[in-house]
C-alpha cells in the first residue's frame, strides 16, 4: 500500500508540472507581447481550480451520485472526513490531490484558444464557472460511482472525454462567442519563441506519465502498459505529423514536432491501458495526421482558435476515444473490452461515440453561454487598442522582454529632456 501511495503522490506532482509545461508550450506560440498573459492564464488556473477543487469540486465529482449527473457537493465539502492518514490511500487526501491536478490542467488547456484578447479577470471568472458547471460534473459522468457515462460502459482510462474533448469543445464554444483577434487571419501571428514550445512539449510529455500511468492507481503492470503505450503512441504521432508536413509543405518543423507530441499524448490518454502495441501505434499515427490536418480548418471555417486547442485536443480526444471502439482489447489484461477489430462487435464503438458526442455538445453549449454572459457583463475582451499594443501591458503592466532596460519587467521611463536635448545636439552636429 505504501508503494502505491508513493506512486500516486509522485504522479500527482508530475501532473501538476504539466500545467507550467503547458504555459511554456502556449507561451512560446504567442507573440512576444502576449507571453506573460498566457503564462498568467495557466498559473491562474492552478490557483483558482486548486481552491475550488478542495472546497467542493472533488465532492461534485466523487460524492454520492445524484441522478448520474453529479456527486453531492456537501459530502466532502472542504475535504471533510477525508483529512486522515488512515485507511485506503486512494480514497482520501492522496486521491483529492491527484484528481485535482487533472481539474487544473483541463481548465488551463482552454486558455490557448483565447490567447491575445481575453481579460485576465474574465478568464478567471470563466474558469471558475466552467469548472463548476462542466468539468466537475463531467468527471462524475466518466469516473464517479453512478456517473452515467461510466455506467454505460464507455472506456476512458485517463481523460480523453473528461479532459481533452471537454476542454477542446469549451475552447470552440468560447472563441465563437469571443470573436477573432485584431488582424486575424490577414496578419501573420507566428510563434515568438520556438525553444519555449519545444521545452513545454517536453515537460508535458514527462508529466504525462503521471497523467496516464498514474491513473492505474498502483505501481503495477497496468501502470507499465499505460506508460509504454504513452511512449509508443506519442512517437508515432510526432512522426505522422512531420510526415504530413514534409509531403504538404516540403519541410518538417519544430512546431510540428512539438504539436505532434501533444496530439499523440492526447489521443492515447483514454486508451493507454486498453490497447496493445499495434493499437497504440495506430492511434498515435492517425492522431498525428488528423490533428495536423484539423489545425488548418480554422482558416476555412473562420473561427480564431489562437493556439489550436480545437485541432489538437478536441480532435485528438475524439480520435483516441472513438478508435477505442475498434482497437480496444482485453489481451492486455485490464478490465477493458474488445473493440470491433478484436471480435467485440460494434457495441463498444457505439458507446464510445455516444460518450464523446455527449461531452462535446454539453461543453460547447455551456462554454458559449458563459462567454455570452461575460461579454455583456465584464466585457470579456481587452479593447482593440490594448490588443494591438499588447495584452501583457494592458492586463499586467509588465513585459516579458525588457529591451529598454527598465526594472521589474516594466518599460523604462523616458527622460524627454534628454531625448530632446540629444536630438538638438545631433541636429547641430550635422554639416
Amino acid at each position: 500500500m505504501e508503494g502505491n501511495t508513493a506512486w500516486l503522490l509522485t504522479s500527482a506532482a508530475l501532473v501538476l508540472l504539466m500545467t507550467p509545461g503547458l504555459a511554456f508550450f502556449y507561451g512560446g506560440m504567442v507573440r512576444s507581447k502576449s507571453v506573460l498573459n498566457m503564462l498568467m492564464m495557466c498559473f491562474g488556473a492552478i490557483g483558482l481550480i486548486g481552491v475550488l477543487w478542495v472546497v467542493y469540486g472533488y465532492s461534485m465529482a466523487y460524492g454520492t451520485d445524484i441522478g448520474g449527473l453529479f456527486g453531492n457537493p456537501f459530502d466532502y465539502l472542504g475535504a471533510s472526513g477525508l483529512m486522515t492518514a488512515a485507511g485506503d490511500p486512494t480514497a482520501g487526501t492522496v486521491d483529492i490531490a491527484f484528481q485535482g491536478m487533472f481539474a487544473i490542467i483541463t481548465v488551463a488547456l482552454i486558455a490557448g484558444a483565447v490567447a491575445d484578447r481575453m481579460r485576465f479577470g474574465s478568464w478567471l471568472v470563466f474558469g471558475g464557472l466552467w469548472g463548476t458547471l462542466v468539468y466537475f460534473p463531467v468527471a462524475h459522468w466518466v469516473w464517479g460511482d453512478g456517473g452515467w457515462i461510466g455506467e454505460m460502459g464507455a472506456l476512458d482510462f485517463a481523460g480523453g472525454t473528461a479532459v481533452h474533448i471537454n476542454a477542446g469543445a469549451a475552447a470552440l464554444g468560447l472563441v465563437l462567442v469571443l470573436g477573432r483577434r485584431v488582424g486575424w487571419p490577414r496578419e501573420p501571428m507566428k510563434p515568438h519563441n520556438l525553444p519555449y514550445v519545444m521545452l513545454g512539449a517536453g515537460l508535458l510529455w514527462f508529466g504525462w506519465f503521471g497523467f496516464n500511468a498514474g491513473s492505474a492507481y498502483a505501481a503495477d503492470g497496468v501502470a507499465g502498459i499505460a506508460f509504454l503505450n504513452t511512449v509508443t503512441a506519442t512517437c508515432a504521432a510526432m512522426l505522422g505529423w512531420l510526415l504530413l508536413e514534409r509531403i504538404r509543405d516540403g519541410k518538417a518543423t519544430s512546431l510540428g514536432a512539438a504539436s505532434g507530441v501533444v496530439a499523440g499524448l492526447v489521443a492515447i490518454t483514454p486508451a493507454c491501458a486498453y490497447v496493445d502495441t499495434w493499437g497504440a501505434l495506430a492511434i498515435g499515427a492517425i492522431a498525428g495526421i488528423l490533428c495536423a490536418l484539423a489545425v488548418g480548418l480554422k482558416y476555412r471555417l473562420g473561427y480564431d482558435d489562437s493556439l489550436d486547442v480545437v485541432g489538437v485536443h478536441l480532435v485528438g480526444g475524439l480520435v483516441g476515444t472513438v478508435l477505442l471502439g475498434f482497437v480496444a482489447t482485453t489481451n492486455v489484461g485490464t478490465d477493458g473490452a474488445d473493440g470491433l477489430f478484436y471480435g467485440g462487435g460494434a457495441g463498444q464503438l457505439g458507446t464510445q461515440v455516444i460518450s464523446a458526442v455527449a461531452v462535446m455538445l454539453y461543453s460547447i453549449v455551456i462554454a458559449a453561454l458563459l462567454g455570452l454572459l461575460l461579454k455583456v457583463t465584464t466585457g470579456a475582451r481587452v479593447t482593440a487598442e490594448e490588443e494591438v499594443a499588447g495584452i501583457d501591458e494592458a492586463e499586467h503592466a509588465e513585459s516579458a522582454y525588457d529591451f529598454a532596460g527598465g526594472r521589474g519587467g516594466r518599460p523604462a521611463s523616458v527622460d524627454t529632456s534628454v531625448v530632446s536635448g540629444g536630438s538638438k545636439k545631433l541636429e547641430e552636429s550635422k554639416p
